[in-house]
């Protein structure tokens, strides 16, 4: 028979441990008094919305409200930031690093067509991709947490990073990582809009969440001539047909179907006349892929594979592939920590299984170098018309903005 128990033998980190429902509760209080701010804050940026690398106000803004609060931000080249809220380490047995929160500030160069109260009044620029609800939901997350270490209820050191420029390629997530935004840090998390999900609805999902995307142009060429005598030239607009139809064929033979990859062809251009071979054309469009593995081998197999196909047709060909971002593949830990503050805040129902995107996203170079993950954040109103990313017309429900900051609270704590 087994000793009586000892009531000395108790972990005592889980005497010290504050209460979850507690401190869940008092998350709850924090971010409901926050939540008049951060719905203005919003709505302020997407009334003055920004494109990438020229989030001068946006920046300015954030930093003035974390400097209230008593932190101190560090400002990026040009645009962005970076603030530090909390202890260095957990302690000096075991210590780890700091978790990171992201938010990106950028708008796109399209015209804000929602007809809602605080639409774009700068004419061309709207946030049609929801970075004002981003940031919004960090800066919500940030004061909250601010909050809770002045109560001493902050264990472990967080880091905010609002990042410029994501919607270019290769995308601002390189020049925040340049400047030392995750030094000291070893887990980052972030959060995007989703139009395809209710409101109350947060999506999660292990591995592949978008993918690579790289934009790929080709250029052939020859001496040009008449559409009577083919045989005398190359044919350049008959060339550039082959490689619109048999590349992506050849590429979905070369590297493992498992791999979601795409070429899509965006453009062709070539010729004006329909009696005159031309001596230049060219077709443009992007490959994206899910697994970081076969993107790596994927310019090398699209080079070989044009270069292959136009060899019969006597023309010069060249062949441009800039690589944009990897895919955004989430850490199965980091993503069930996600899905425990998100089932705190929504219920366990709310959490559901997200589909893969072939879209690209810049916080996948963040998890090139530590471990993290992104979830989708529901911003559809139930029952009302569905809108979509990257359109000048979207709109989101802003109830989304506190159940954001509260699962990024949740999960900073718990991380």
């Amino acid at each position: 028979m087994s000793a009586p128990h000892d009531p000395s033998d108790i972990d005592q980190d889980a005497r010290d441990r504050p209460d979850a429902e507690r401190l869940g509760r008092r998350v709850d209080e924090l971010v409901a008094a926050l939540e008049p701010e951060l719905l203005e804050l919003r709505r302020d940026l997407h009334a003055h919305p920004e494109v990438a690398r020229q989030e001068v106000r946006t920046t300015r803004l954030i930093a003035q409200r974390l400097r209230q609060a008593g932190l101190t931000p560090r400002l990026l080249e040009r645009t962005g930031l970076v603030c530090d809220i909390g202890p260095d380490a957990a302690g000096s047995s075991g210590e780890r690093g700091r978790v990171a929160l992201r938010a990106d500030l950028d708008a796109l160069p399209l015209a804000d067509s929602s007809g809602i109260a605080c639409a774009s009044v700068v004419p061309g620029v709207a946030h049609a991709c929801g970075h004002d609800v981003h940031a919004a939901v960090v800066l919500g997350a940030g004061l909250a947490l601010a909050a809770l270490d002045a109560e001493g209820a902050l264990s472990r050191g967080v880091r905010l990073v609002f990042q410029p420029a994501e919607e270019t390629m290769p995308g601002g997530a390189q020049d925040v990582l340049a400047q030392g935004a995750l030094d000291g840090v070893d887990s980052i998390a972030a959060l995007h809009c989703e139009p395809k999900l209710d409101v109350g609805q947060v999506g999660t999902r292990i591995g592949p969440i978008t993918s690579a995307s790289d934009a790929v142009s080709v250029t052939v060429s020859s001496a040009g001539g008449h559409t009577s005598r083919p045989h005398l030239t190359g044919d350049v607009v008959y060339a550039l047909g082959q490689v619109i139809t048999q590349v992506p064929a050849v590429l979905g033979r070369r590297l493992d179907p498992r791999s979601g990859v795409n070429l899509t062809w965006g453009a062709v251009h070539a010729g004006n006349a329909h009696n005159a071979i031309p001596a230049t054309g060219s077709v443009s469009g992007t490959l994206r892929c899910l697994d970081v593995r076969a993107w790596e081998r994927a310019g090398q197999v699209l080079h070989d594979a044009v270069e292959q196909v136009v060899a019969p047709y006597d023309v010069d060909v060249t062949v441009r592939h800039a690589r944009g971002v990897p895919p955004v593949d989430n850490d199965a830990t980091v993503t069930a920590a996600l899905e425990a503050a998100a089932a705190a805040v929504v219920g366990p129902d709310g959490v559901v299984l997200t589909e893969q995107s072939l879209g690209g996203e810049d916080f996948a170079w963040y998890l090139t170098k530590v471990p993290g993950a992104m979830v989708r954040l529901g911003t559809a109103t139930p029952g009302a018309r569905r809108y979509d990313l990257h359109q000048g017309d979207l709109v989101v429900d802003e109830q989304a903005i506190g159940i954001g900051a509260r699962l990024l609270t949740r999960f900073a704590l718990d991380a």
